[in-house]
């Protein structure tokens, strides 16, 4: 079904405007869970090392992320990441080497700070995917 008639269609349900029907469809969250895994970092497919590194992050349950700091093994100081889009955050010219990465994670109890270490390797390739010791509920 084209884009149009099902935007038609769904004002004519539920009998609003399409700037009201357009924020109904934006707000709504669905909450997702990846059973038997804790917190996953996929290099994005676009990714080129060592010049550019994309993550996607998989957060199961009513966890926002809100900002994404990394570093290098050796280094003290966190880099913020941008966020792309979506679940997705970048970065031209990341740290060489091993890379911890650092969350700021929305819950309902309020904004955490949450640290993996080394969590992206040395020689990090596009498309591998890394499985984290963080367990977010």
């Amino acid at each position: 079904m084209e884009g149009l008639s099902m935007m038609a269609m769904l004002q004519e349900f539920l009998g609003c405007t399409r700037m009201e029907l357009a924020v109904v469809l934006v707000i709504r969250r669905i909450s997702w869970h990846y059973n038997g895994y804790k917190l996953m970092f996929k290099v994005h497919e676009n990714s080129r090392y060592p010049h550019y590194l994309a993550i996607l992050l998989y957060v199961g349950g009513q966890n926002d992320i809100t900002s994404v700091e990394l570093r290098q093994e050796d280094c003290k100081e966190w880099i913020p990441m941008r966020r792309a889009y979506g679940i997705v955050w970048d970065m031209a010219n990341p740290p060489v080497g091993s890379i911890s990465l650092r969350l700021l994670v929305r819950d309902s109890a309020g904004l955490t700070w949450v640290q993996t270490d080394n969590v992206i390797p040395d020689y990090w390739e596009p498309g591998a995917v890394y499985d984290s010791n963080i367990q977010l509920t």
